[in-house]
């Protein structure tokens, strides 16, 4: 069984900030900006788009979930040594201490409210901490008792295009609600195909984020493919209410289905490649509507 090892100190400046964008995950939180940034652009009236605005939108939506991600680390350290794909993370391996990721995860997460609060207002940067504390205070602590971890944090999860279009818009309106309802339903099929595939590597953990008390098993199946059906038409609806065209619900369908026959196949067979296919699908699910979303509604 694996432990934290011993601190071991980086030897120079830029070496500790390697290991720092490591410990935000860096890579992930670009997923996530990419989901505001295409908010952002669904509430931006025509002629009104920022340049410097859309930058500090990334920077912020960076920082915040930078943060929310080296929280949970702090938090999960002893977890995170017992399971493969988290063995290499900075505090297991040593080269970054738990006090150096809490400074730098409230730093930033600081900076990000500030940022969000100042060039965008007040409902922007409040919904931009209420994300970071569901995460951190929430989430985080539920994923060992009980798989309505995945519920909740399917809320956080949910919120960066509504943040987008929030900070562009200025307010929380129909079209905030139909993006956040989109992806909150798009969270349930993509992490519980993750927890599929994973699902060893939690169990080493103490995880249940699996839907069935049974783990991999054919109720969880069953509740994959039914909540994956679920995703076509709540991708629909911003077409349903005129907030979007026929060209994006059309999109929202399609890319629905390629989510949906991974799914019945992990129904009928419960093999992990099948979880793994249905991963991928949805990661190209949701950066791709949400594009279908903004192109159709600016042309």
């Amino acid at each position: 069984m694996n432990r934290p090892q011993a601190y071991a100190p980086s030897r120079s400046v830029a070496a500790k900030l390697r290991e720092v964008a490591v410990l935000f995950k860096l890579r992930l939180a670009s997923l996530v900006v990419v989901s505001a940034v295409l908010g952002y652009l669904m509430g931006v009236p025509a002629g009104g788009f920022d340049t410097v605005a859309m930058l500090l939108l990334v920077l912020g939506g960076t920082l915040l979930t930078g943060a929310s991600n080296a929280l949970n680390q702090v938090l999960e350290v002893r977890e995170d040594a017992l399971m493969e794909r988290t063995a290499e993370r900075p505090l297991v391996r040593g080269s970054l201490n738990q006090s150096e990721a809490l400074i730098a995860a409230l730093v930033a997460g600081g900076l990000g409210t500030f940022i969000l609060w100042t060039a965008f207002g007040p409902l922007t940067g409040i919904l931009g901490f209420i994300s970071l504390f569901m995460y951190v205070a929430l989430y985080t602590p539920l994923k060992k008792r009980s798989p309505w971890a995945v519920f909740v944090g399917a809320f956080p999860g949910a919120f960066p295009p509504m943040l987008g279009y929030v900070a562009a818009t200025g307010r929380f309106d129909l079209g905030a609600g139909l993006l956040f309802a989109m992806q909150f339903m798009w969270q349930f099929p993509h992490f519980w195909a993750i927890a599929w595939v994973l699902d060893k590597d939690y169990e080493r953990g103490g995880f249940r984020l699996l839907p069935s008390s049974g783990g991999a098993d054919g109720r969880s199946a069953f509740l994959i493919l039914l909540y994956t059906l679920f995703v076509i038409p709540v991708g629909m609806l911003p077409w349903v209410f005129g907030f979007t065209g026929i060209y994006a619900m059309i999109a929202a369908v399609v890319f629905g289905l390629v989510m949906v026959v991974p799914a019945i196949k992990l129904f009928r067979s419960r093999d992990r490649k099948d979880a793994r296919s249905l991963m991928f699908a949805s990661f190209l699910y949701l950066p791709l509507v949400q594009l279908a979303y903004v192109l159709d509604r600016s042309f």
